[in-house]
Order: C-alpha cells, then structure tokens, then sequence
C-alpha cells in the first residue's frame, strides 16, 4: 500500500516534484493540480510515460481558494506546494484541517515564519509541516549543514549558489529556469545573514564579489532576499558568519541595479498613458518575454565554504553539488533540485521520519540523510576539509 500525495502546480518544478515522489516516495496515486486544465493534463500524462505507468491523474483548482482544494487532501498523505508563496499560509492551514503532511517551495521568509508559528496546531494534527524546500532556500540549507558536520566547530559558513544557461547569450547571459515572479523577489528587499553571531539585514543586490567555481570558471556573486529561510534566527549566536550569495555569469548585477535605478521595480502603480501600472509588474512581464527560452539547458551549482576547528585547529570544509539538464527526461537541472529535494523531505515526512509541527528546513532534513538519498538520485556531493 503505497502513498496519495497532491502536488499543487503542475508547471516545471511541480512535475519534477511528482516524478520524484513517484520514484522515491512510495506513491500510489499523484494528483496534479493546476488552475489551468490543459497544464495538469499535459503535466500528469508526461509523468505516467516517463515512468510508464499509471500513477498521475489531472485535477483544476486555484490555489488562491485553499478550503476549495479540502475534499482532496483529506484523502491525501501528503501536499507539495510549487504554487505562488503568496498561497503557502494558506494552504498550511488547511493541511492541518485535513490533517495533510505539506512541503512548500517557500520564496519569502516572512510567510515561512508565519507557517512556523503553527507549529502547536500542526502538532495537534499530527502531521509535519516544512516550509521553504527545494533548491535555494532549501538544498542550499542542507549542504551548510553537511559542512558544518565535516567540522568540530563550524564559525562561518558562506554558501554560493545558482541556476545558469550552460550557453549564455549576452546582454543578460541568463534564462529563466522558474517564475519570473520569484526572480523579481530575490532581486529586491533585504536578506537577513549572520554577521558577528547577530541577524542582520543586507540590502538585495548589494555585497558583490567575484570567484572562481569550476568548472564554470569566474563567476560573480551577490546577495538575494531569502536565500537562507529561518537558518540565520536558528543558528544565531552559534555562528559568527553566515551568508548566502547568488551566483550570476559576470556583469549580471550591473544590469538589475539599472534596472532598480529606473524605478522598475517599484510596487506604487504610476500613470502610463490612460492606465495606472505598477513598474514592478511590468519588470516581471517583461523577464518573461526576455528570458524565457524553452530550449535553453541549464547548469546549477551549490557551493559551501564553512571555516571552524578540526582537532582543535583552524580547518575549512568546502562541499559542493553541480548539476546539469538531463537529456533522457527532459528535466532541467533547476527542476531537479527544486522538486526533488521538495519530494525527498515530503516522502520522509509521510514515512514519519520527521516529527509532527511546524519544522524549518535546518532542522527537519539532516545533512546524513540527505547524503544518504543523494546517489539514487543521481547527485555526486564533493566534500573536502583543509
């Protein structure tokens, strides 16, 4: 007998989500649910020939109405949100109402904190809630804290990471490998980093350095909104630094702070002829239309540098995870990351490998056990300590 899960978001991580779960977690029946009909078809009759097998059905229904979707996940063991942050809280509450483990794949730290606060009713419930799973934040979370483990005593831990085209075109020598709606989110606001064992605000794009990551060669980073999730209000006053940078083909982040400086990604509507447009909507419509490129194949890449004490002597652990787009599914490497690493904490979860309530992702997946679900997936994790 195996397991029921619904995955809300029948788009390009959803799917991969599904097929995940469908590999690794057990499934019985995975319903796809989308506000558009023609997407969960085409995404559940995809899933069933790439396993071939029967395991996907179709479903319509909006995520911005979550007590609508109360009849299926009460039969269902588990939900993965790939749907808008905007809906996760939401969602979260009836989950609990039906008494459905749920993941999500999060996007802005302010409603995962929220999700968090219910942990006494998800307790209540009996069943596990994981906000902010996937790629960044998420699997980026869990590979600090492998480093962390190749250390007695971890000080500082910075983390790289990003999705790239493995064949950049300029001017951006970027494609759009999830919502341009997510992209426009990390590009603005704050993150929030460890700096001298204290949570600290930094300003999105700010903070920009080059290095090298092979085999992708000079890279630049800089900082992005929401990256780390909860980790930095968890391990505060445990280590003195911890931050996470995104990593672009340099000359990006130039870009977006013309962009900024134009006023594009303003929220106050302003006036564009006869209409009223809020400047940010238009920035999101237009990295749609700019960057969209269905046959784009890309490249992702986590790397963490965390310095501390082995034996009682300065040490540095570095691990790193790349990625590429696979030829035999159809999957980007972006896909991958995101909607499996999403799957893998579900499947635990439904198992009941992760205790009911409200658990960040720091605390709910263990570096050991993520390594120990890496190879099946085809995921070769370098692990180095000097």
């Amino acid at each position: 007998m195996g397991y029921r899960y619904v995955v809300i978001g029948a788009g390009r991580q959803g799917v991969a989500a599904a097929y995940d779960l469908a590999r690794h977690g057990e499934a019985e029946q995975i319903t796809l649910l989308d506000r558009n009909a023609a997407i969960a078809r085409a995404g559940a009759e995809r899933l069933n020939g790439l396993l071939g097998r029967q395991v996907a059905d179709a479903a319509v229904g909006d995520a911005s109405q979550p007590q609508m979707l109360a009849p299926l996940l009460a039969k269902a063991d588990g939900l993965l949100s790939a749907a808008s942050y905007r809906f996760n809280l939401g969602l979260a509450r009836v989950a609990i109402g039906t008494k459905t483990h749920m993941v999500d794949l999060g996007g802005h730290t302010g409603i995962v904190r929220d999700e968090l606060a219910l942990d006494r009713e998800a307790k209540n419930a009996g069943i596990a809630l994981v906000p902010d799973c996937g790629m960044g934040p998420g699997m980026n979370v869990t590979l600090a804290l492998v480093a962390m483990d190749l250390l007695d005593e971890a000080e500082e831990v910075r983390i790289y990471d990003g999705g790239l085209p493995e064949d950049p075109k300029p001017p951006w020598n970027y494609a759009l490998f999830f919502s341009a709606e997510g992209l426009v989110n990390e590009y603005e606001g704050e993150a929030y980093f460890l700096r001298g064992g204290v949570v600290t605000p930094i300003p999105a794009l700010s903070e920009l350095e080059e290095l090298e990551i092979p085999p992708l060669g000079g890279l630049e980073a800089f900082v992005t909104s929401g990256g780390l999730s909860t980790m930095p209000w968890t391990y505060a006053g445990r280590l003195r630094i911890l931050e996470n940078k995104t990593l672009r083909y340099p000359g990006h982040a130039h870009l977006l702070h013309g962009l900024r400086a134009l006023g594009l990604f303003g929220r106050e509507a302003i006036q564009v002829g006869n209409n009223l447009v809020a400047p940010r909507d238009v920035l999101i419509s237009l990295f749609n239309w700019a960057l969209t490129d269905p046959e784009a194949r890309d490249v992702c890449v986590i790397h963490v540098r965390a310095r501390g004490k082995v034996g009682g002597r300065p040490a540095e652990a570095r691990v790193g995870l790349l990625d590429r787009y696979d030829p035999e599914t159809g999957f980007r490497a972006m896909e991958k990351l995101t909607g499996w690493h999403a799957a893998l904490v579900l499947s635990l979860a439904v198992r009941g490998e992760i205790p009911p309530g409200a658990t960040p992702i720091e605390r709910a997946l263990s570096g050991d056990r993520f390594l120990s679900a890496a190879p099946a997936r085809g995921w070769a994790i370098e692990r180095d300590v000097e």
